[in-house]
């Protein structure tokens, strides 16, 4: 780490060059190739994922994605003459878009069933020649402009909205705005904890640069494997937040160097080669829990976490690289005005742990038991709901009550009930005619089938050999009884009818195609989570030499991941201020929501603490005493974990302004755990239980010692090295800082931005 710093010091006009290359490069080749994102939920070998192959490969007319327009209309009748009329016209208008398949009006022969019962409500049916990832935002904005055109030509009182995943294109929004809030927030706070406006500037434009690269090629890579259209953001979502804090602590490390005499190339050299060892583990850290995803086997979860770990990957690279290029540029600018001209006036100065975090370091231990008691409360508090997670459908019906695929929604539920909006499919091969007997008795079994509302005849392809029945529940998508209804037909109805024919009939649509999506996922959750607790675990182990840390982190990252989804669950589940916040009504949590974000978290979790605990092993090593240890690593470590902790709760939060239902799952379940992990677990819950167990902490087996390869995250001959070149006052005794606990002493390193 060293010699890269080094040699990112010596040549850093070409390391700036090469990663603006890299930025340039990237997004030109991506805004070349465009976007080829897929949002494609189904799992390998399910009974869904049979059903939509048998629909692609017989029914080639189903193959575009169908959207929906919704006319409503109060005091009169869709069949009115002059409603009428004015829809006919718009349908026609809206035929001859470009991209536009069919259109299926309710005035034409066999229409009749898109009629509410009341005559209040109808609807149309228009097939795209492409699925929703491939068509263009302008040709579903024409859809949109074209129909809603009709309120101002028809009747008064003529209400027309528009539903659909084409249509949903025209909903999405920029997540720029929220980009530019989280890096203000940011901004700000690192030039509080800096007090230099240059050292504030360098987090935010390394992690802008590896960011931007990183999203550039999740764009590229989209068109070399499945990756979902929230993808980028997620990545950029966690790439800013760690991106910030990575840079963030190589900074402070690097001030300290300056405060204590060095050169600036030598400052931050040792930067990286200290600190910069911590980002790099905890980096691998966030990846190999990102990549665990892998192991689950579905395409649609490998993209994200391909596309994640690249940007972790890029964040980190910059951080080591481009960010020491960076420092030198700058000089002693990194330090404020006021520390330069103390460091003129007063020469190097010793950083010694006083102020309020040592007072809360001295705090925590003088109590251990009653803090870790309240963090404990706490914790178990914000993680009850999790227990009434429920998996399922989050669909346009969660949209905010003032888009038009939430109105068209509720209008399609109002008068044709709920189950309209979340058809089942029944589709199968057919071989004679009696397969057809067979069918047509099905039909017959359906309709008086509990739970549904209606069915349509059977459909066949071209040549017979193939059929379809869609059957509508007659509850909602997202509703437990309808993920009954698939159950109950695919246990008892359909084998039923099936006996004494060759037919194999296939139950898919929306709710199935989630339950079997949820229920893979659930099913290889136990170990996933184990292996990836496991990894983790292996990593702490080897790094700090003891059995009781490793054991301690995968129980504070657990307590992290629970506490994080029962906020979720409460918000976006329970519905507790989610249209205050513009995230639309309540639903269930989308069934790949839990993977993703145990891999995020778990990553992320571990940065505290591998950051707090390697300046604890450091000092545990060097005097053996582990109130020491625990408190003066408290004491260094608190501020500057505060501080980025407010850095990356600012940004996860401000992603929630994305428009996005699943981003904002995800930036508020990170700004949670983030919250709870710095201010409650790391700085509370951990030293508590490390001053009870005392000297128990650091055990492992000498047997078990002999055999564990060595890895250091801040090799002892660096220290040693820094000792020798600069004459560094050691920590002070008990005594001697119990006495600087009764003074106020101005901060030498990062202040606290709260204060």
């Amino acid at each position: 780490m060293a010699a890269l710093a080094r040699w990112c010091v010596n040549h850093r006009l070409v390391v700036v060059l090469l990663w603006l290359t890299a930025l340039v490069g990237t997004s030109a080749a991506a805004a070349v190739a465009g976007s080829a994102y897929s949002n494609d939920y189904e799992a390998p070998g399910t009974e869904s994922g049979r059903a939509t192959q048998l629909l692609d490969e017989n029914f080639s007319g189903l193959g575009g994605d169908s959207d929906t327009v919704v006319w409503h209309i109060e005091g009169s009748t869709v069949r009115a003459a002059d409603v009428e009329k004015t829809m006919s016209n718009t349908l026609g208008e809206i035929a001859d878009l470009p991209g536009i398949a069919a259109v299926g009006s309710p005035y034409e022969a066999g229409g009749t069933g898109q009629v509410s019962a009341d005559g209040h409500t109808a609807y149309a049916t228009v097939t795209f020649e492409k699925q929703a990832d491939d068509i263009p935002k302008g040709q579903a904005q024409a859809l949109v402009d074209t129909a809603q055109a009709a309120e101002g030509d028809g009747p008064d009182g003529l209400q027309v909205e528009l539903g659909g995943s084409a249509v949903a294109l025209t909903e999405s929004t920029s997540a720029h705005t929220s980009e530019i809030i989280g890096v203000v927030v940011a901004a700000v706070v690192l030039f509080v904890a800096f007090g230099s406006l240059a050292a504030a500037a360098l987090p935010i434009a390394t992690a802008l640069v590896s960011v931007g690269t990183a999203y550039a090629g999740i764009v590229l890579l989209g068109h070399a494997m499945t990756v979902a259209d929230f993808a980028p953001m997620l990545g950029m979502l966690v790439g800013l937040g760690v991106g910030i804090d990575y840079a963030l602590f190589i900074v402070t490390r690097h001030r300290r160097g300056l405060k204590r005499g060095l050169p600036v190339a030598e400052a931050a050299e040792r930067a990286v080669a200290t600190t910069g060892r911590a980002v790099v583990f905890a980096g691998a850290t966030v990846c190999i829990a990102l990549l665990g995803m892998l192991m689950l086997g579905l395409s649609f979860l490998n993209g994200v976490a391909i596309a994640a770990s690249v940007t972790v990957l890029l964040t980190v690279a910059a951080s080591v690289t481009l960010l020491p290029g960076l420092l030198s540029c700058i000089g002693m600018r990194a330090l404020s005005r006021r520390e330069r001209r103390r460091l003129a006036e007063h020469g190097p100065e010793p950083v010694l742990p006083t102020g309020l975090a040592a007072r809360w370091a001295a705090f925590v231990e003088r109590r251990p038991k009653l803090l870790g008691a309240l963090a404990i409360a706490v914790i178990a508090v914000l993680s009850l709901p999790t227990f009434f997670l429920h998996l399922g459908t989050s669909d346009q019906g969660n949209n905010p009550a003032s888009s038009t695929t939430r109105q068209a929604y509720d209008l399609l539920g109002d008068g044709f009930g709920p189950g309209v909006n979340g058809a089942l499919t029944l589709v199968t091969q057919v071989d004679g005619a009696k397969d057809k007997a067979a069918l047509a008795e099905l039909t017959g079994e359906l309709r008086d089938t509990d739970g549904v509302a209606s069915v349509s005849r059977v459909t066949y392809n071209a040549d017979d050999t193939a059929a379809h029945v869609t059957v509508v529940p007659s509850s909602s998508p997202q509703s437990e009884r309808t993920s009954d209804l698939v159950d109950r037909l695919r246990t008892d109805v359909v084998p039923a009818a099936e006996q004494g024919s060759t037919l194999d009939v296939q139950v898919g649509g929306v709710t199935a195609s989630y339950d079997d999506f949820a229920e893979v996922i659930v099913g290889k959750l136990p170990l996933f989570v184990g292996v990836v607790v496991g990894l983790g675990c292996a990593l702490l182990l080897l790094a700090f030499r003891s059995i009781g840390i490793p054991l301690k982190a995968a129980a504070m990252n657990v307590a992290a991941v629970a506490a994080a989804f029962g906020v979720v669950v409460a918000i976006f589940q329970w519905g507790w201020g989610s249209e205050l916040l513009g995230l639309g009504a309540s639903g269930p949590i989308e069934p790949f929501l839990p993977v993703i974000m145990v891999s995020v978290l778990f990553g992320l979790s571990m940065d505290y603490q591998v950051f707090l605990v390697s300046r604890m092993y450091e000092e545990w090593l060097e005097t053996g005493d582990n109130r020491r240890a625990v408190r003066v690593g408290l004491a260094e470590t608190s501020r500057v974990i505060n501080s980025a902790a407010v850095i990356m709760i600012s940004v996860f939060l401000a992603f929630v302004l994305s428009g996005d239902r699943v981003i904002a799952m995800f930036g508020i379940a990170l700004a949670v755990a983030v919250a709870v992990d710095a201010f409650v677990l790391r700085t509370l819950l951990v030293p508590a239980l490390m001053h009870m167990l005392g000297g128990a902490n650091w055990w492992l087996p000498a047997w078990l010692d002999r055999r564990l390869p060595r890895l250091s995250i801040e090799p002892p001959e660096c220290r040693a090295a820094a000792g020798a070149r600069i004459p560094v006052r050691r920590a002070p005794t008990d005594e001697a800082l119990d006495e600087l606990l009764t003074k106020e002493t101005e901060d030498t390193d990062v202040r606290d931005p709260a204060g």
